[in-house]
């Protein structure tokens, strides 16, 4: 029953994230743990917390009925959306700025400085 629910819920939860236009690494990374135990869970190798599944559903905009195979036909959302994805950056963007913001003041200093430098080469 329980590899049945885990494979239920990582069906639903890689069609949001695809749809989203998310890559693994984004929702991990929102929802707070690490992309490797994310993959576990999309492949249905594991089950997360009653906490953690409350964060995915409302990263993904999915009902936590949809995910857990209990949908009727009028689910009522007991999360309110989340804020549209950054769908028109593209994933190497996204990278980009999560490794930005665990630099200290100074690579993030020096990394202004080459995008400057790439910005005025390709401007």
């Amino acid at each position: 029953m329980a590899k049945k629910l885990a494979t239920r819920l990582g069906e639903c939860a890689r069609a949001a994230r695809q749809r989203l236009n998310l890559t693994q690494e984004d929702v991990a990374e929102r929802i707070g743990i690490a992309t490797e135990v994310y993959g576990r869970l999309e492949r249905g190798n594991m089950l997360p917390s009653v906490p953690t599944f409350r964060k995915l559903c409302a990263v993904l905009a999915l009902s936590a009925d949809e995910a857990l195979g209990l949908a009727t036909e009028n689910p009522v959302p007991w999360t309110p959306p989340p804020p549209p994805p950054e769908a028109s950056e593209p994933a190497e963007l996204r990278r980009l700025l999560r490794r930005a913001r665990q630099l200290d003041r100074n690579s993030l200093r020096v990394l202004s400085l080459v995008a400057a430098h790439l910005g005025q080469k390709n401007g």
